[in-house]
């Protein structure tokens, strides 16, 4: 019988799948039946190779050998998914298999991650693309039954593939450019420095800003307070003061408009990151793993997206599911009227729709979800409930008052019609405890009335830019570079929706920014850092400009050669026109420790050094360390030399001969294999020819 193939991303969409296909039968790393076979990829399963792996003298860091520029990439197999791998690879290889499906996301990421496992088997049976925004049965179905022919999507999986090996090009050179010419580790990112430029611009701003004095003198007449310009210096608002106490205030003017503010959007992942870190404090990965979850449990659609609206076919259901919503929500709401034609275009939908719930959330238990996810999900209820709801009007008053020739205003707010801010205020009541002061309206006054008044000085100060909170530095990333493109480029900005939480985290884990509380501040080591690249490196307009070229690419407007062979001419530039590095930007990185730098950290990127007890990153905020007393290598009689942590830290692993087994009392020969998680010390693994590898430390 012939057999599909289907690839997903992950374990437990790869399990919803094969329950919707009727593939009952649990294989090693697959599911079969029907007439299918449903396995998964665990993440990437392939990395681009290490410079080294092209050339042994790649091993050193040295400038003569830059630019490093593969004529062929290389690709090297994750280890600790190795098995999967070869899973995959003999699934395609067998001859029953006559169609394999890309179940993987649906989005650029996920299109690389399929095209390279499938290169990588050397497969060339016909791909057939699944392409859905909901994990839901209907969906499911509905996505097999409209299978698309994979090569609608080979300039999607171009456009992955040049992101990829330019972050490559540019993250492997650079670093190891500016590493050697400042004698320490230093690490350069594509989006990474750009996002780090914009964090270390705005702290010089704060810094260099000089705040000044400014002076607003009131009126209070009966319940309300009007107030003139403001002005500089005290005198002048003592005079002002002076001259109109207890004096006579007459109304001059009464202006009346009608306001209104259409309902928000839907969310789209950038939304929904930056509105749960200001409602919540959550980080922006603290969201996206939140939203993740909710989308493999088929409770809201796709997260990765950057759309805000819903396609025009979806509209019909969602008055049914507006209902569901409202069953569920912490507060009581009702929407006379649905107007679903405030969040459906379909000009406005790429390739995914906003977030929503989805139907499955009618049979969902909310009070078994963990509080991160029950807030998102709230969240993105709330919002479906505002987007379709009408209008937010009021009246906005402003009243012009004479006191002895000095004039004084005042202004107003009567609300008409509270439409989607109801249910907006209704959310925020359920999850804050502070009530939220509201615009009074004005008392009814008449034009040419008067009043005998008090009066005062209000003192203030000029305030400085706003240090950055995640959502203030996602708002930032997504519109860098904006002003320095045309109003029709398709994706502007650093990075995509995707991607951003990761560069935040890199940021921090690499010691270059911190988080304070809600605010993201950069470290010495990343203010020097942006202190010494040149302004074409950490330039957010250059790289916003190579994110919409992508974009062009995905939409076969740009060849990928053409692309590629920019970024090439780019970089071979930089490194022929940067030989070298003045003695005060060297200065700013100094070594916390003496000892002869072994490697690079394969956490933060700083420079490992030999001490008389060990192997350390000298960055104080790192915890990597390799002990000489390691009970793992003084246990098989392993001497930790600076040899063994070197081929360690280049290349990951290392065999080794003749190791002592406490058990037997004999030696054996295996390839010992860092296995660093980021947190605490680093453990290994063994891996014995032919017979798999063993997790022992």
């Amino acid at each position: 019988m012939n057999q599909t193939l289907i690839i997903a991303e992950k374990p437990s969409v790869a399990k919803s799948l094969a329950d919707v296909l009727g593939a009952k039968s649990r294989k090693n790393g697959s599911y079969e039946g029907n007439g299918y076979i449903v396995s998964w990829c665990v993440g990437h399963l392939l990395g681009l190779a290490e410079p080294q792996f092209y050339d042994k003298k790649y091993a050193t860091w040295q400038y003569e050998d830059l630019p490093i520029a593969p004529k062929e990439w290389k690709y090297i197999a994750t280890p600790s998914t190795k098995k999967q791998l070869k899973i995959l690879v003999d699934l395609m290889k067998r001859s029953d298999v006559k169609m394999v499906v890309n179940a993987c996301d649906a989005g650029r990421e996920g299109e690389l991650i399929f095209r390279l496992v499938y290169n990588h088997a050397l497969c060339n049976k016909p791909i057939k693309r699944l392409w859905i925004s909901s994990l839901e049965e209907s969906a499911i179905a509905d996505g097999f039954n409209n299978l698309r022919d994979g090569t609608d999507y080979d300039s999607l999986y171009h456009s992955a593939r040049c992101r990829q090996q330019a972050d490559w090009l540019v993250g492997m050179n650079f670093s190891r450019m500016f590493s050697v010419l400042c004698n320490t580790a230093i690490r350069v990112g594509r989006v990474q420095t750009p996002t780090l430029a914009m964090i270390v611009e705005r702290e010089q701003k704060i810094s260099d800003f000089v705040k000044e004095p400014f002076y607003v003198v009131g009126i209070t007449v009966d319940d309300f307070v009007a107030e003139c310009e403001k002005v500089k210096d005290k005198p002048t608002a003592e005079a002002i003061r002076s001259k109109c106490d207890g004096k006579i205030a007459t109304v001059k003017s009464i202006e009346q408009k009608e306001k209104t503010e259409s309902a928000p959007k839907l969310y789209d992942l950038t939304t929904l990151q930056r509105e749960a870190n200001r409602l919540f404090g959550y980080t922006a990965t603290q969201t996206l793993n939140a939203v993740q979850n909710l989308y493999e449990q088929k409770i809201v659609t796709y997260p990765r997206t950057d759309s805000r609206f819903i396609t025009e076919d979806m509209a019909g259901g969602i008055p049914s599911l507006v209902q569901s919503v409202s069953v569920i929500l912490p507060f009581s709401i009702s929407i006379d009227n649905i107007n679903t034609s405030q969040i459906a275009n379909n000009a406005k939908v790429s390739d995914h729709h906003a977030i929503i719930p989805t139907p499955a959330l009618s049979g969902v238990n909310i009070s078994s979800l963990q509080s991160t996810e029950k807030n998102i999900l709230m969240m993105i209820c709330t919002r479906l409930l505002s987007a379709v709801s009408e209008k937010y009007i009021y009246a906005e008053t402003v009243i012009t008052l004479d006191c002895i020739d000095e004039i004084f205003t005042s202004k107003g707010k009567t609300i008409t019609q509270n439409g989607w801010k109801a249910i907006e205020q209704a959310f925020i009541a359920s999850i804050s405890k502070t009530k939220k002061s509201e615009d009074k309206p004005l008392p009814p006054l008449t034009e040419g009335q008067q009043f005998t008044v008090k009066s005062s000085i209000r003192e203030g100060h000029t305030k400085p830019p706003k240090h950055y909170t995640e959502d203030m530095l996602l708002s930032a990333m997504e519109t860098a570079g904006a002003e320095d493109m045309p109003d029709d480029a398709e994706r502007k900005g650093l990075g995509t929706p995707a991607t951003r939480a990761a560069i935040i985290e890199n940021l921090v884990k690499s010691g270059l920014m911190v988080r304070k509380n809600k605010l993201l501040l950069p470290t010495d080591k990343g203010v020097n850092l942006i202190k010494i690249l040149p302004d074409s490196v950490k330039s957010p307009s250059l790289t916003a400009e190579w994110e919409n070229h992508l974009k062009h690419i995905e939409r076969k407007e740009l060849s990928a050669d053409d692309f590629m062979t920019a970024i090439n001419r780019f970089v071979a530039d930089m490194v022929k026109t940067h030989n070298s590095m003045p003695d005060e930007f060297k200065a700013l990185f100094p070594s916390n420790n003496s000892g002869e730098v072994i490697g690079q950290c394969p956490r933060c990127s700083g420079s490992i050094t030999e001490s008389p007890k060990g192997f350390f990153c000298d960055n104080k905020a790192c915890k990597f360390a390799l002990w000489k007393n390691s009970k793992y290598f003084t246990s098989k009689k392993i001497k930790l030399t600076k040899d063994i942590v070197n081929t360690l830290l280049t290349k990951g692993r290392i065999f080794m001969s003749e190791i002592f087994s406490e058990k037997t009392g004999k030696t054996y020969n295996a390839t010992i294999i860092l296995d660093d998680n980021g947190e605490g010390y680093p453990s290994f693994k063994m891996e014995f020819a032919n017979k798999g590898t063993k997790k022992n430390g």
